[in-house]
């Protein structure tokens, strides 16, 4: 046996113990995803083997919640892919605008910039109002981070960009206060958001979404999981409802990509089909 293999094994009992003491199951993540993240924790910890990161993390509470925000998948910016955000806004803003009220769960939020950029889009189409906006995560540090709203404000010359090329219809700056070296999101955009936390592993549905966004997310999973994932979508979208994933995922191998209607091959977005019930 290699050490390699020891390794293997050592990461596949951490996350093992992982499940059992804290119910976090990255059992189904993909390895090579999970493995360059903790041995980054090894060498940021100074620790040699799993093994030691295992024995750390269970009786440290403080220590599992630095290693979930590794093994979480933070990374996105306001109006991430905008060419995403402008199909949306043609594709996917003239239907909704026809529905008396509207349900959108934005899963695996992460630090919030991409909810905020879709509670922006519905305010300027004139939907915000009449919109409630789920945003979950399994990391309650980074779902904080994105209750809060408040961002660098070097990251704002990109986030402004970002806007003007998904079709943005005002100044972004009416978004956002900018004060010592921070941009704090504007409240209006919060009073329709609801963050909560979801663990799209182990948790349930969502019930009757018009429109679920779940966005480089699914590129962590095994195939196994994403499937999963993706029934879990199925079940929590009503008829005629929108998935939008990002730019590298797909529904092409999993057990539901029938149920769908592709709405934009290149941004990935897909609209339930509505199954009417069979005649007795």
């Amino acid at each position: 046996m290699t050490l390699n293999d020891n390794v293997n094994i050592e990461i596949k009992l951490l996350l093992e113990a992982i499940y059992l003491k804290y119910g976090y199951d990255f059992r189904g993540y993909a390895h090579a995803h999970i493995k360059r993240r903790l041995l980054n924790r090894l060498k940021t910890l100074g620790l040699k083997r799993i093994s030691d990161l295992q024995k750390l993390i269970l009786y440290d509470k403080d220590a599992f919640a630095r290693l979930l925000k590794d093994l979480s998948i933070n990374v996105t910016e306001m109006f991430r892919d905008p060419s995403f955000y402008l199909s949306l806004r043609n594709e996917v803003i003239p239907v909704l605008r026809t529905y008396p009220f509207i349900k959108v769960w934005h899963a695996g939020c992460a630090t919030g910039e991409e909810v905020y950029s879709m509670a922006i889009i519905l305010k300027e189409e004139g939907l915000y109002e009449r919109t409630r906006i789920y945003a979950t995560d399994l990391n309650s540090i980074v779902l904080d981070k994105a209750s809060e709203g408040v961002y660098v404000a070097d990251q704002i010359k990109n986030f402004t960009s970002n806007y003007q090329q998904a079709g943005g219809k005002g100044s972004f700056a009416d978004y956002y206060s900018a004060s010592h070296g921070l941009a704090m999101i504007d409240r209006s955009l919060k009073e329709k958001i609801v963050f909560s936390n979801h663990n799209l592993v182990t948790d349930g549905p969502f019930g009757e979404m018009n429109l679920i966004l779940c966005r480089n997310v699914l590129i962590y999973f095994s195939r196994e999981l994403q499937d999963h994932v993706i029934g879990l979508f199925t079940e929590s979208l009503g008829g005629s409802a929108y998935l939008c994933l990002g730019s590298k995922e797909s529904l092409k191998y999993s057990g539901h990509a029938d149920m769908y209607d592709e709405i934009s091959k290149k941004e990935k977005i897909f609209r339930k089909k509505l199954l009417w019930p069979r005649s007795q």
